[in-house]
């Protein structure tokens, strides 16, 4: 009897813990059965898989920054999608009209993105005005700013050289390998099978790298007293997660292989991973959204706390304009509507809380695949698009219900 019991709390941990995965996984299967039924293909086609990844990096790069305000209270910034707007538009600017060196454009793109974040972050640290307020200026004066840049039209096209850093694949044969066995039959078949394999190799690396970070990680916190997962949950993770890695990079595998976009996603998650959870400045995040009152009492610079993290969102949202761009290949007026929107959604779905606090990069990013696989699957099915932002809406809702109904139960407990 005392088995069964340890047994059924070592499955409820499980799934409690790893509850956003399950729905995720099950929304997917819930999708290919429809878009069979329907005969409109798969959604686990590799082509498939790849347009998923490439058309919705830029969700899972704002994610990453947008967790950190969200931490420090549940505050937002709504200015994200212009600043992408107006980040584009001088990358337009100085890279196709002015023949500006590649790395040298962005550099100065990066520059301003994170000059816009800390005007932002100025205003909101040390001012005192509201977040909700100040982004919601920012919206408004970055869109039109962008607008006057580029005068109401488009920049494009960009020049390879650029959308090599951005759109391109990896392996990759060389153009002069291409010319000299391009026409050869089994070129291809040989590109297939270099593709599979370098593909799996470099995904079981991924795996074997996050397996060890996580148990470090793991380690450190319990060493410093933190309160973790339950080590069948903490298995369960990492287990689901390195097969869900090793499913997606078959399928990659399968088409053109890792696109690089999806390495600096990963290198971003990475680095914003290991920033929130195992380094001071991190932790006051965690700190501030907790008890703002508290934290500062404890010698915890508020201020400047806010004022990173808003200035870092604006280096994020410059680094989500020039993976846009390049995957327009021009850069737009309109460029970046509602990208504020999937990013807030993506972290309050992957766990984060309304009140701050509370919340992983991992989770942000969970979310992100949640909603470019709702995006995906209902535009396969052909779903109209007003239909599509109702369904988004409600998940939102959901996601922001359920959190406050535990935190009441927790409370009332």
């Amino acid at each position: 009897m005392e088995n069964k019991n340890k047994l059924g709390n070592s499955v409820k941990s499980v799934l409690k813990g790893n509850t956003m995965i399950f729905i995720l996984v099950g929304v997917m299967l819930l999708f290919e059965v429809l878009i069979r039924i329907s005969g409109h293909g798969s959604l686990f086609a590799p082509a498939n898989i790849t347009n998923i990844v490439r058309q919705n990096a830029y969700v899972a790069i704002l994610a990453t920054g947008m967790l950190l305000c969200i931490l420090t209270g549940g505050n937002i910034d709504l200015s994200v999608g212009s600043v992408v707007a107006l980040v584009g538009a001088l990358a337009g600017v100085f890279i196709v009209n002015l023949g500006m060196p590649v790395w040298l454009a962005i550099c100065l793109c990066l520059l301003m993105g994170t000059l816009i974040g800390a005007f932002h972050g100025f205003f909101i640290a040390y001012i005192h005005i509201p977040p909700f307020i100040t982004t919601l200026a920012g919206m408004l004066l970055w869109r039109g700013v962008a607008t006057i840049i580029l005068d109401g039209r488009p920049i494009a096209p960009f020049p390879e050289k650029y959308l090599k850093l951005f759109e391109s694949f990896i392996p990759n044969p060389s153009d002069a390998t291409m010319e000299k066995w391009g026409e050869l039959d089994l070129f291809d078949e040989w590109v297939d099978k270099y593709t599979l394999m370098v593909t799996l190799i470099i995904t079981l690396i991924c795996i074997l790298a996050f397996v060890v970070m996580e148990i470090i990680s793991r380690r450190k916190k319990i060493k410093n007293n933190y309160t973790v997962s339950s080590k069948g949950s903490f298995i369960a993770k990492l287990v689901v997660l390195s097969i869900v890695i090793l499913i997606m990079g078959q399928f990659l595998a399968r088409d053109r292989g890792l696109p690089v976009v999806l390495i600096l996603m990963g290198v971003i998650i990475a680095v914003y991973s290991y920033f929130t959870q195992n380094t001071v400045p991190g932790r006051y995040l965690y700190a501030i959204g907790g008890n703002a009152k508290a934290a500062k009492l404890s010698g915890v610079n508020t201020d400047n706390v806010m004022f990173f993290a808003y200035t870092n969102m604006g280096f994020i949202s410059a680094v989500a304009a020039l993976v846009t761009i390049a995957r327009l290949n021009s850069a737009q007026p309109t460029a970046g509507q509602n990208y504020e929107m999937d990013a807030i959604a993506s972290c309050f779905i992957g766990g984060a809380s309304a009140y701050g606090g509370t919340g992983t990069v991992s989770g942000a990013v969970i979310g992100a695949i949640f909603m470019g696989v709702l995006n995906n699957g209902m535009s396969i099915l052909g779903v109209d698009m007003n239909w599509q932002r109702a369904v988004k809406g409600m998940v939102l809702l959901g996601a922001v219900i359920f959190d406050v109904v535990s935190k009441r139960k927790k409370t009332s407990k």
